[in-house]
């Protein structure tokens, strides 16, 4: 098989050229402002990078903390299928974690592929509208709404379908910069849905409204089951003030402390924050909340160390 490299600066571009001369698309990366791409057609290969395409890592990157507070109002950029990314942990996190604000403004059918990730760990959590998904051995497609959240498991095939108009949806992965493999072979839906585990972890589709408020930190919180489903590595809940004016919490011994605001306002340790702001705090560091607005909601997701699904 021949194999050629292109060094090009429209990446989206060259990929269009090329699958309109009857190339298909094998990977991409990254999703939020892809730099390379590998294309092929009966016998031929075509690999494309910008010149500041980056190497894929080897591994798990080495987690480095950081206080972060990103605010709302950035320009994202077009990222992969059409999608357009804000970036919520600039600094990455040494590399070790991506958090995005994704957007479709137009909604409508999606131009995605059966595809996966190599990847350690991977949630999807809707902020607003609705988005038609499916899965790999989960049955026929499903649609998520707000406050719905998904675990995608290592190496598990999906697709994204269509939209509403205006969804909204934030996406945690690990590492920062991975590749997104397309899956030429395989047509979803595959059958009905088997309860397998990928790399320990297992599928998991959090419906919100399916969900009670419980007790959490002086206010009420609504739990997903995401400990039991990614194996211990991840934790995520959707916050409401309830009775309480302030939440303090105590330090982790993990390694991300995401929030990112979905409605109201509070002050996180004095600082205001808003809708769409996101922050990340230090493990090993307290941190507190309040006061809040009476309709404040925080998504609110933490991890343990992830060398041992590296």
């Amino acid at each position: 098989m021949s194999v050629r490299e292109i060094v090009c600066e429209d990446l989206i571009g060259a990929i269009e050229d090329l699958r309109r001369e009857g190339f298909r698309l094998d990977f991409i990366y990254p999703a939020d402002d892809p730099k390379s791409a590998e294309l092929s057609r009966a016998g031929e290969t075509v690999r494309i990078a910008r010149s500041d395409a980056p190497a894929l890592p080897d591994g798990l990157p080495e987690f480095v903390p950081e206080y972060v507070l990103t605010r709302a109002g950035a320009a994202p950029a077009e990222g992969r299928a059409g999608m357009l990314y804000r970036d919520l942990l600039p600094s990455r996190l040494g590399g070790r974690y991506i958090a995005s604000h994704i957007t479709i403004p137009g909604g409508g059918t999606v131009a995605d592929w059966v595809h996966h990730h190599r990847v350690a760990l991977q949630m999807i959590f809707v902020r607003r509208g609705w988005v038609r998904v499916v899965y790999e051995d989960q049955g026929e497609p499903f649609i998520m709404h707000e406050g719905d959240l998904v675990l995608q498991p290592p190496g598990i095939r999906h697709r994204v379908l269509e939209s509403s108009p205006g969804l909204e949806v934030v996406e945690i992965s690990a590492p920062a910069l991975h590749a997104t493999y397309a899956d030429h072979d395989l047509a979803l839906p595959n059958g009905e849905r088997r309860g397998r585990a990928f790399r320990r972890q297992h599928f998991l589709h959090h419906v919100a409204a399916a969900t009670g408020w419980t007790p959490f930190n002086g206010a009420e919180a609504r739990e997903t089951m995401m400990a039991e489903a990614s194996a211990g590595l991840a934790d995520v809940r959707t916050i409401r003030r309830g009775n309480a004016s302030r939440m303090e919490f105590a330090p982790t011994d993990g390694e991300l402390v995401f929030g990112f605001v979905l409605e109201g306002e509070a002050e996180l340790d004095g600082s205001a924050i808003a809708p769409a702001d996101a922050f990340a705090i230090p493990p090993r560091q307290a941190w507190a909340i309040g006061p809040m607005s009476s309709d404040f909601r925080l998504l609110h997701v933490t991890t343990e160390r992830l060398d041992a699904a590296a």
